[in-house]
């Protein structure tokens, strides 16, 4: 598989570029005027403010993958990973200033960051373009995944999902019985089956223009599988292989070459303790802030819904970090049915969860993590999704901005969970909730397809109210009040 170093080259543009937008303020700002008493900052000043830029930008874009394709290609989540990246620089540029006592133009300054957000953007947007012509052209890399389990599907979604790496998944390889010699041939997405001998096999990589097959079985050691594999080096087909057990997802590994042997070192996947503290600091000051400006809102609707049903909130036990229950706070709209069309409408804006920032300055929970789910779901866990229990849960998370609710599997929202959980950060999470908010606005905006959906809810009342809200109010819809 030929992984393109596409980040290197988005950086590298971004350096250039910052060096652009700052010429481009300065010009903005001062015109063509050189004296330093017309300008009011110096050329040297310009030149540390350059290469504090490019310095800050290259330590964010390596510990935070800032070339926004980490997750597969979204503009909503580039922008609102990019917008918080440059706040982040610019907020670290004006402490530098202050501590330094180095005077530079506030304009000037907003004019950089401005120009700053709209060329990163640009940047990764045009990246997107350039990749899809060369999809478009057939300038991609195309897999076959020896196998058909869980961990092969997983593997064709994730290839799927990143468009950087320029590869295609062809289709599955994989036996029909480990005992026998014949194997099925799958095609995504029209699933495509046909039964090949081990002899044809060669014919048929061949046939599809196969660049390198991906064993990803349990028992990839087997004698079959090993002549298939060394057919293939024969023959010019790359070879990669997925360790099992698949449950070491949550471990980082390392490649280490002794001599020769491969030796696939894992480290367990945690949370730095002052990224920890941080998120804690994040979690009290924000929450608190949001929750003093939606006080009025809840507060109003909870007398409403009193009035109307007779109490404004309620209380579900949900299963918390390491499975700890706890009582989470919401409006008294019952999840499984809508009774109003305002019940309906609190649900799908969200607006029912908001209690819960009062469990976020309890501790209890976090803005940004893993939903809660009720503990029947949670006894039901298999290993795996186990281990989205060693996060604290949150408001809104990474499986919620992809649109995944309670209709969705546990399976599905954990593989997005545990890709959070696997890359933290304060710019990641400041990103997920700036998704959020932008969710949330375009419901606002799409609010007359709101009211209708609502009235087809109620007038239905025995469906469930956990049902997605049309495609059309979002499509990139986050948890509702039934998760």
């Amino acid at each position: 598989m030929k992984v393109r170093k596409l980040k290197f080259w988005i950086l590298a543009a971004d350096l250039i570029w910052i060096a652009a937008a700052l010429s481009a303020a300065d010009l903005l700002r001062y015109g063509l005027s050189w004296t330093v008493l017309e300008r009011g900052t110096s050329l040297d000043i310009l030149l540390l403010l350059l290469a504090f830029t490019s310095i800050t930008w290259s330590l964010l874009s390596a510990s935070t993958q800032l070339d926004g394709f980490r997750g597969g290609w979204r503009f909503v989540a580039v922008f609102s990973h990019a917008f918080v990246a440059v706040t982040c620089t610019m907020s670290m540029l004006f402490v530098a200033g202050y501590l330094g006592r180095q005077y530079v133009s506030r304009l000037l300054l907003a004019y950089f960051g401005m120009l700053l957000l709209l060329g990163f953007v640009a940047i990764r947007y045009a990246a997107c373009l350039v990749l899809r012509a060369r999809y478009r052209a057939g300038q991609v890399w195309r897999v076959v995944i020896l196998g058909n389990g869980r961990v092969a599907r997983e593997l064709a979604t994730k290839i799927e999902r990143h468009p950087e790496m320029l590869c295609t998944v062809v289709g599955l390889l994989f036996p029909m019985d480990l005992a026998q010699e014949d194997l099925d041939f799958v095609r995504p997405p029209q699933v495509d089956f046909s039964q090949v001998s081990s002899f044809g096999i060669m014919d048929l990589l061949r046939a599809n223009n196969v660049n390198e097959v991906i064993v990803a079985l349990p028992h990839p050691a087997l004698p079959e599988i090993r002549k298939l594999t060394a057919r293939c080096q024969e023959n010019g087909i790359h070879i990669s292989l997925v360790p099992q057990p698949y449950e070491l997802y949550l471990s980082k590994p390392k490649l280490l070459d002794l001599d020769g042997l491969p030796v696939l070192q894992f480290r367990q996947a945690g949370a730095p303790l002052l990224f920890l503290k941080l998120k804690r600091l994040l979690d009290v000051g924000l929450g608190a802030a949001l929750g003093v400006l939606a006080s009025p809102i809840v507060l109003s609707c909870a007398l409403l819904l009193r009035i109307k049903t007779g109490r404004g909130f309620r209380l579900e036990t949900r299963c918390g970090q390491n499975g700890t229950p706890f009582s989470v706070v919401r409006l008294n709209v019952d999840r499984h049915s809508y009774h109003t069309r305002f019940e309906a409408i609190l649900a799908n804006l969200s607006i029912s969860e908001l209690p819960q920032l009062w469990n976020v300055i309890r501790g209890e929970m976090s803005l940004v993590g893993p939903r809660p789910e009720s503990q029947i779901r949670v006894v039901r866990y298999s290993e795996w999704q186990q281990q989205r229990l060693t996060a604290k849960p949150g408001m809104t998370g990474l499986a919620q901005v992809h649109g995944l609710r309670e209709q969705n599997s546990s399976e599905e929202k954990t593989r997005f969970d545990l890709q959070y959980l696997m890359n933290p950060s304060l710019i990641s999470d400041l990103s997920l909730l700036l998704q959020t908010v932008w969710t949330l606005a375009m419901r606002i905006v799409h609010y007359p397809k709101l009211v209708s959906f609502a009235s087809d809810v109620v007038s239905q009342p025995n469906r469930p109210s956990d049902a997605p809200v049309l495609e059309a109010l979002s499509a990139h819809s986050t948890q509702s009040s039934a998760d």
